[in-house]
Parts: C-alpha cells; structure tokens; sequence
C-alpha cells in the first residue's frame, strides 16, 4: 500500500519496529472480530493498554501498526489468523506486511521469490540495499531516507522474513510450506498473493506452471 501525495504514490516506510508483531495480532484479532469496526478496536486497545506499552506514545504506535496490518486482511482470514497454528500465522502475518507495505510487498515477489525461483536461494542485505537503490530512481522518498532509517527498515524484513520461517541460517531462504488452507486463502485475489512467498506451489498444492 502506497502513499498518494498529489500525482506521486509514495511508499509507506512506518514499519521500522515490531517485526510481525504476531503477540500483538493474536490480542487484536479477537477483538476486532468482536467489534467489526477497527477505529472503536483501536480505541478499546489504547485505553486498556492491552498491548502493554510501557508509554501512552509507544501503545498509540504498535496500535496503530498492528490495526493497520490486519485491516488488510479480510474477516475470513482475521478467523483464520485466530485459529492458526503458529506456521500459518507467520505466513498470514507476512502476507499482511505484504499487502499493507508495497515495499515490502514488492522485495518479496521481485528478490525473494525470484531468487527461490532461480534456484539461488541465498538473500543478503547488500540485495535489499540493491532492491532499494532500484526503486529510489522512481520513489524520491527512499533517496531521501536516512542511513539509520534504511537499516531499521532492512533489518526488520529480515526479521519478518524469520518470523515467518521463510529465512534460514546463513542466509538462505526456505520453501514456504503453507497448508491448503491459508493457500487457498491467499490465493483469491488475481494476481495471487502466494506471489510474496518463495514457493512454486498454487493454492491446490501443485507446482505451478
């Protein structure tokens, strides 16, 4: 999801902490499957702090990170998230920092699943900071980030990219294994978001062609 500023789309870049905050969705998740309505979920989870925050301003931040994140997941997927097992909501959680961030989404589909699909497995940060340099050609705002900024964006990809077991020792990337059940899920929008996984499987569990 891309920022519009006037004619320009500009990337988001809010996600410089909390990984895939996968604690944080199994508080939140529930509640918005209680409330259907994310603002008032919101609201209920900054008053009663449910997520902890040791400040009013760091429980205002994760609140809004981790409702913005699921908010891009449909109702059936949210009671999907609730019921997962922790694999599943890993893939889930990633699909979501996918969706909601296109720099996120198009690291995945444009490096990492490339490189599963080559047969060269490995990822590094040097290819994200490459990533990186290739887009700020078109997005201004990425030239225009700061040095320590870029590393707290890159070195929470790669944590995601851990969190959702998609990133082995030694820099290796590993097969997505997703159960039919979040394939088939992730698999209902045209192009299929299975695209921002490294695996060559469709929604059926059959190597695409």
């Amino acid at each position: 999801m891309a920022e519009e500023t006037g004619s320009a789309s500009r990337y988001a870049l809010s996600f410089t902490s909390g990984a895939l905050l996968m604690r944080e969705a199994l508080v939140v998740a529930p509640l918005y499957l209680r409330e259907h309505d994310w603002a008032k979920t919101r609201v209920v989870i900054e008053q009663d702090n449910l997520l902890q925050a040791r400040t009013v301003a760091s429980g205002q931040r994760f609140a809004r990170e981790v409702t913005q994140r699921l908010a891009v997941l449909t109702d059936s997927e949210i009671e999907l998230l609730v019921d997962a097992t922790a694999a599943e909501r890993g893939h889930l959680l990633w699909a979501a920092a996918c969706r909601r961030y296109d720099l996120i989404g198009e690291f995945a589909e444009e490096v990492v699943r490339e490189r599963f699909l080559l047969l060269t497995p490995t990822l590094t940060y040097e290819d994200f900071d490459r990533f990186v340099r290739g887009k700020a050609l078109w997005h201004s705002e990425l030239a225009e980030v700061k040095d320590s900024t870029l590393r707290k964006l890159r070195s929470n990809v790669f944590r995601m990219l851990d969190e959702a077991g998609l990133f082995a020792e030694r820099g290796r990337l590993s097969r997505a294994v997703l159960s039919r059940r979040v394939a088939s899920a992730l698999s209902k929008d045209s192009p299929s978001d299975l695209r921002f996984f490294p695996t060559n499987v469709d929604a059926t569990g059959r190597p695409e062609r």
